[in-house]
């Protein structure tokens, strides 16, 4: 480290963070009840305190320092006094170096001590074990790059197929890769991982989260780790093990690469909890800084936390500070690393305000009046656990929420469960029975059959029950209602027909949820049948459990699944009928006797209302129409949930249809048909297709 003043100037309360100009570098941090904040210097390894230094001035709630001769590499750490006094919501304890919330970059990892706790115990009083030894401290950066010539893919939401993946879980077993390489933001810009993709369709890649997260302590005692990370330790740094090179730049480099391939980059990202836990968890950040303010407190027992995330403690969003750091740490990541778009973790609780959730709070407010965030792909999951929690469909207009009753829908129908026709109707038209309101698209749902939370595609056809062991909870984790089915043996199997109904049943999903009007997203390796050994909750198993199994991929089943995903994304993108981001409407005609949407039945006559209110029928046809220019193009979506063949009939028309795919027939090429029916195979569905010059 560079010699440094030995003093603090007075500075400027902003921007918050640490900032260099060039001179030196300005420090901020907020607390509006701590009563004296230490600035602490480290060497470069962070492993010794060199300096202690008091912020000199505080000014609205932000204490505030400038060092001269400072710059980036710089080392440092904060600790905060002020009262200890719990049953108030203060836990101030300057025994405790605490991370600077808006630290762009960490150094070194946290070493799980009781030294981390700011007690000694309930009703005893601070702890005075001394926790920097086992801290990580904050790196000042210098986030200059080029960006010249970087153009944002900017894919229309009508257009989109995400896929969602892992940073560490797409490389790790690529041999082909350098060992440094595997596992990083390195990978994620390596050409064949790349092709791979664009082989796929995909538009955008959904990250799970990217930020810097701790490896909970019951986790690292039974030798597993957070894989997910969803345990935030700092909203602005990086997870360290995906930089092969620990340079911020790597990031960037993988962004701009994806981005010239046409692919964005939209982050997981988690802002309704941090890794601090409830009252009996470690002081880190927040809890040490200002305890009363980041965090939702339970009013008249201040001593504990509002818990609707499950995770021990709520961020309080309702506080103007509180909603800055996440609104600065959100600009950050789109304007210093060109990201497209995020995914909002538990996005209910950040719509919470005193009385509940609420579409018009002040965290939607503010992310939708923002002149660059509120042009980015914004994805909510619409619900927590906390009180009234479940809110499908009742975001505010310019997001999109992930469909669980999508995925539900079409698993139950596809598993056979009686009276799911209805139902199935429904989210192949956008789920408008949850969206279709205050003026919003039918993108507004994503759409998804599995997701990183839960069996993968593969095992939701293999296993009728989780099998959770390997995480250590003698399988009180995971969901419980998977609607999946084993269809006739538990896991592995060499059974031939089991087999192919297995591959069936895959199939005819994801022909559904590429058919569905909505934004599709695919579970990264379901291309392939990526298997987690029917774990539904792998967020622990950072090993092959989780892993992407790139030899799977070369298989012959593997390469026969992938391309069959690619045909699926190439009819969407092809058929405008398939992605319609406006809800379609029966007595809207595309043609005289040709309205854009009409349901039959597999002998071509439409449904009428007690024909949909039998359980027992599993067979349906979808005719959506739209008009282009001087075309008028038609799809025919026909579905056989039966365990037996259906001859459909086609509906009258004059149409010259074409077969465009057959998830029973997976390799069977565009054909015309040139009969008035068509026999589905068990389990199976097809997709027909034609076009028509208008009069």
């Amino acid at each position: 480290m560079r010699t440094v003043a030995d003093r603090l100037l007075p500075g400027r309360p902003f921007p918050l963070g640490a900032h260099c100009d060039g001179m030196g570098v300005n420090f901020a941090v907020f607390s509006a009840h701590a009563s004296r904040i230490d600035l602490c210097l480290f060497d470069e390894s962070g492993r010794k305190e060199l300096l202690r230094m008091p912020m000199p001035e505080c000014t609205n709630e932000v204490w505030h320092g400038y060092l001269p001769q400072a710059g980036p590499g710089l080392v440092y750490g904060y600790r905060a006094f002020g009262a200890y006094e719990p049953q108030h919501g203060h836990r101030f304890n300057p025994h405790k170096l605490l991370l600077d919330p808006y630290a762009r970059k960490l150094v070194g990892s946290l070493r799980w001590t009781d030294a981390l706790n700011g007690y000694r115990g309930e009703g005893r009083g601070m702890d005075r074990r001394d926790s920097a030894a086992a801290m990580p401290k904050c790196v000042v950066v210098d986030d200059a790059f080029d960006w010249h010539g970087d153009q944002r893919p900017e894919w229309p939401w009508g257009q989109t197929l995400i896929y969602e993946a892992h940073v560490r879980g797409l490389s790790m077993l690529r041999e082909d890769l350098r060992p440094i390489e595997r596992g990083t933001f390195q990978a994620l810009r390596d050409p064949k991982l790349i092709d791979h993709l664009l082989s796929l369709g995909v538009t955008s890649v959904e990250l799970l989260p990217i930020h810097a997260h701790v490896n909970d302590r019951f986790l690292v005692e039974r030798g597993l780790r957070n894989y997910w990370g969803y345990s935030t330790l700092s909203f602005f740094s990086p997870e360290a093990t995906y930089l092969s090179r620990n340079s911020l730049d790597e990031i960037r480099v993988a962004v701009r690469n994806l981005h010239a391939a046409g692919i964005e980059v939209i982050l997981d990202v988690v802002y309704n909890h941090t890794c601090e836990g409830s009252e009996t968890g470690p002081t880190l950040c927040w809890r040490g800084l200002d305890n009363a303010s980041y965090y939702r407190l339970i009013p008249g027992d201040e001593r504990h936390y509002i818990n609707d995330t499950g995770c021990g403690n709520t961020l309080n969003l309702s506080h103007p500070r509180v909603l800055q750091m996440v609104m600065d740490s959100l600009r950050y990541w789109a304007e210093a690393f060109h990201v497209d778009g995020f995914r909002f973790d538990l996005g209910v609780t950040l719509g919470r305000e005193a009385t509940g959730f609420d579409p018009g709070a002040g965290f939607f407010d503010a992310l939708l009046q923002d002149p660059l965030l509120s042009r980015l792909k914004l994805i909510s999951e619409p619900w927590d656990i906390g009180p009234g929690g479940y809110h499908v469909g009742h975001h505010p207009p310019g997001f999109a929420e992930w469909n669980d009753r999508f995925r539900d829908g079409v698993r139950r129908f596809w598993r056979g469960d009686e009276g799911m026709r209805p139902d199935l109707a429904t989210r192949l038209c956008g789920s408008g029975d949850l969206f279709n309101r205050r003026h919003r698209k039918t993108w507004a749902s994503v759409n998804f059959v599995t997701s990183h939370d839960g069996f993968t595609l593969a095992d939701l056809v293999s296993y009728a029950e989780k099998h959770n062991d390997a995480n250590g909870e003698e399988g009180r984790d995971g969901h419980n209602g998977n609607y999946s089915s084993n269809w006739g043996v538990e896991g592995p199997t060499d059974d031939p027909s089991i087999l192919a109904t297995r591959e069936a049943v895959a199939r005819a999903m994801l022909t559904t949820l590429f058919c569905s009007h909505g934004t599709p997203m695919l579970l990264g390796g379901d291309e392939f049948g990526r298997t987690q050994l029917g774990n539904n909750n792998a967020y622990c198993q950072d090993n092959e459990i989780s892993w992407f199994d790139w030899q799977l991929a070369e298989s012959d089943g593997g390469r026969t699944r992938a391309a069959f995903v690619s045909r699926l994304a190439a009819l969407r993108h092809d058929y405008a009928s398939l992605r319609s981001e406006r809800f379609m409407v029966n007595n809207h005609y595309v043609a005289e006797g040709l309205p854009e949407i009409a349901w039959f039945d597999e002998h071509g006559e439409p449904i009428w209302d007690d024909a949909w209110n039998d359980p027992q029928r599993r067979t349906l046809a979808l005719r959506r129409a739209v008009r282009q220019h001087d075309e008028i193009e038609a799809t025919l979506f026909m579905v056989n949930g039966n365990g037996h063949a259906v001859v459909f009939a086609l509906p009258p028309s004059a149409m010259a249809w074409r077969i465009l795919i057959d998830s029973a027939r997976p390799e069977q090429p565009e054909t015309g048909l040139d009969q008035p029916s068509i026999e589905l195979l068990p389990r199976s569905a097809v997709l027909l297709g034609c076009r028509t010059n208008t009069p």
